[in-house]
């Protein structure tokens, strides 16, 4: 069987792209790369399912200039992708653009670019000066796990409902039930949702399960690792793009060609309080557990020789945002939801995240804002699927949980950040309740030991008596 499995290793590592057998900096001859360039492909469109719909409802509510969010998010993919070697997502700043489009009046580029800043500034203090290391070293498992739950789990709530009704992205809100007939129906979203089925399985644990049984099952893992390489989630996002210009031919006639012009965003003290206040405020404990903590735990599990240093990943979104927010880019963050979604789609190196990046900067110098106008007709549904399986894959990483006790801090940590909201009380709320866990057990363990102490003792006496 070890003869078959380097055979196996040896195939696969043939057919890994040149970008990735030749980054020896990242990946040195130790490290075999199974993936291939299909799988980076469809990696590389694993997280859209996020970041399309809060980009597009952040130009038609806020009037975010697309050329610019797309250039700069491009090269943030492709410098992340060249530094991380791993799928490491470029994701939006959900609080903050949640707060942008939801608030009367919405908040202006200029305000959402100093929220963006004033994240950058605190997650750049926490990683130079260590802070962030040491929060990532010290903070219990299963309240990290209970805040991928959580996100997890939201991620495929807000998929369902993408997937059952109508959305209006500008309002943030959900409308009548989706009709099953059309190009953005539930026959549509349910076809996109076997093919993945069919094609991707469970994830890659499906073709590991049978590796010591022959003949029969050894035919089913040959047709299984077939399967794994049709680029299945660049397949649905292509036929959602399609069906864009079936459901509104106009498009043609709107696309302007080339981008608009990039200018420095001027930010006054109004500007930075205002977004300080109502939006850096929620969304910084959301970036400390999720941006960083969260998805550098996700990659150690995922990339076991490659586990993203806590104070490099904070670092890399402070200098992200102070960057790019002052040209009024969208903020953006490193996401575990985003890694998930990439890595159950095939994105196994920092080239599906490169290629993302590359296609973005082509659509930004061809397109420019015109782009938007495709964006809006994309099927919702078609996105709520890919949103779905992403979610689910960042709530499996929960599954290591080995203990009652473990699962108890992580199930009640996940309720309360979904039932209020927020990330930050789930984490208050699994931390507290595993240090009195941890108290409950020293005051046990104390006394047990004390009379079992006494116990021994006892009997020592006895039978120095009997002697």
């Amino acid at each position: 069987m070890a003869h078959s499995v380097s055979n196996e290793q040896s195939e696969m590592s043939n057919t890994t792209p040149l970008l990735l057998r030749r980054n020896r900096w990242r990946f040195p001859s130790t490290i075999k790369l199974k993936t291939t360039l299909s799988s980076e492909l469809s990696g590389a469109v694993g997280d859209l399912g996020t970041y399309i719909p809060i980009v597009l409802a952040l130009s038609l509510v806020n009037n975010l200039d697309l050329t610019t969010t797309l250039t700069f998010t491009a090269l943030y993919n492709i410098a992340t992708g060249l530094l991380f070697g791993l799928p490491m997502p470029v994701q939006p700043m959900k609080s903050i653009a949640a707060v942008a489009i939801s608030e009367s009046p919405p908040l202006t580029i200029p305000q959402i670019s100093a929220a963006g800043l004033s994240v950058a500034a605190v997650l750049l203090f926490l990683g130079f000066t260590g802070l962030m290391s040491f929060l990532y070293r010290y903070l219990p498992l299963p309240v990290v796990r209970g805040v991928q739950l959580s996100q997890g789990l939201s991620f495929a709530f807000s998929a369902i409902k993408y997937i059952r009704y109508e959305q209006d992205l500008a309002k943030s809100k959900s409308g009548p039930p989706r009709p099953w007939l059309g190009l953005d129906g539930l026959i549509v979203a349910l076809a996109a949702v076997l093919f993945l089925v069919l094609t991707t399985g469970a994830g890659v644990d499906d073709h590991h399960e049978d590796e010591d049984v022959v003949d029969r099952r050894n035919r089913v893992r040959r047709r299984l690792r077939v399967l794994s390489t049709v680029p299945a989630a660049l397949i649905v996002f292509l036929f959602g793009l399609l069906l864009c210009f079936l459901r509104d031919p106009s498009i043609f006639n709107d696309l302007r060609f080339g981008p608009s012009r990039i200018s420095v965003v001027r930010i006054t003290w109004e500007d930075l309080k205002i977004g300080f206040v109502r939006a850096a405020i929620p969304q910084i404990p959301l970036s400390i557990l999720n941006s960083v903590i969260a998805v550098c735990k996700l990659s150690g599990d995922l990339f076991p020789d490659r586990e993203a240093s806590a104070m490099r990943v904070s670092v890399s979104v402070g200098i992200m945002n102070f960057v790019g927010c002052w040209f009024g880019a969208m903020p953006c963050c490193h996401g575990a939801g985003g890694l998930a979604g990439q890595y159950r789609f095939g994105g196994r190196s920092g080239a599906s995240v490169v290629f993302l990046g590359l296609a973005k900067l082509v659509l930004a110098l061809v397109f420019g804002n015109s782009f938007g106008r495709i964006l809006g007709q994309f099927p919702i549904g078609i996105l709520g699927v890919l949103l779905l399986f992403a979610g689910i894959e960042l709530a499996m990483a929960s599954k290591d949980m080995n203990t009652k006790q473990e699962s108890f801090v992580m199930f009640v940590c996940a309720a309360v950040s979904l039932t209020g909201s927020s990330a930050a009380l789930g984490f208050f709320v699994g931390i507290v309740l595993y240090l009195l866990l941890k108290l409950r057990e020293l005051q046990c363990g104390g006394f047990g030991l004390s009379k079992s102490k006494k116990r021994k003792s006892s009997v020592d006496e006895e039978t120095s008596l009997i002697g």
